[in-house]
């Protein structure tokens, strides 16, 4: 429910969304369900990037996102990596993070995400494995790397064999890491066993 709901206007456009006096931001969840497509993408970007700016005020990473679903935010996500010391604490993971906490489960089917700028590749690993069905961003990577945040030499990394990076990754003792494999797999087959009883005996 809308506590001052109205039409707010930002620099990029005009938004419905709860009037906050002090920081005129979108509240997760209130946007207005009668707005045209193009209008709710607006308006969820323009979050993401009232988001961001808020973040560099407060000292985070210039960048911001949100995990939306059916038009209503379900989390967001500042660029914590030099707040927390964390290299992966990227806004897009920390939104994912957020967000499945916040529904209680480790797929985000359904989901969108509105980042201000173009994931990087570990962020579109993350969105991968959360199952996302949809991501809108707005900066680009060229964009980004203007900004001093330029990924261009891991994609370059990754066309190399693995032996002949910068960071070499090196396969040792692969036969025998094959047991962890192997115990996930019996781990797995009993608990589908287990349910399968659980089901015949009700």
């Amino acid at each position: 429910m809308y506590r001052n709901p109205g039409w707010v206007e930002t620099r990029w456009g005009r938004v419905f969304a709860d009037r906050d006096r002090k920081s005129m931001r979108i509240r997760p969840g209130c946007l207005n369900p009668d707005m045209t497509r193009i209008g709710m993408r607006r308006s969820l970007m323009a979050r993401a990037i009232e988001l961001g700016i808020a973040g560099v005020a407060d000292g985070k990473g210039p960048f911001a996102a949100l995990i939306v679903k059916d038009g209503l935010v379900i989390a967001e996500g500042a660029n914590l990596v030099t707040a927390s010391l964390d290299p992966t604490a990227h806004a897009e993971v920390v939104a994912i993070r957020n967000a499945c906490r916040a529904m209680g489960k480790t797929e985000l089917v359904g989901c969108e995400v509105y980042a201000t700028c173009e994931p990087c590749l570990m962020c579109r690993g993350a969105i991968f494995w959360a199952k996302v069905a949809r991501v809108y961003f707005g900066c680009t990577r060229a964009d980004a790397a203007a900004a001093g945040f330029d990924d261009a030499p891991l994609y370059e990394l990754l066309k190399l064999p693995p032996d002949s990076r910068s960071i070499p990754f090196i396969s040792v003792m692969r036969t025998e890491s094959q047991a962890v494999f192997d115990v996930w797999r019996r781990e797995a087959k009993l608990r589908m066993n287990t349910a399968s009883n659980a089901r015949g005996q009700t």
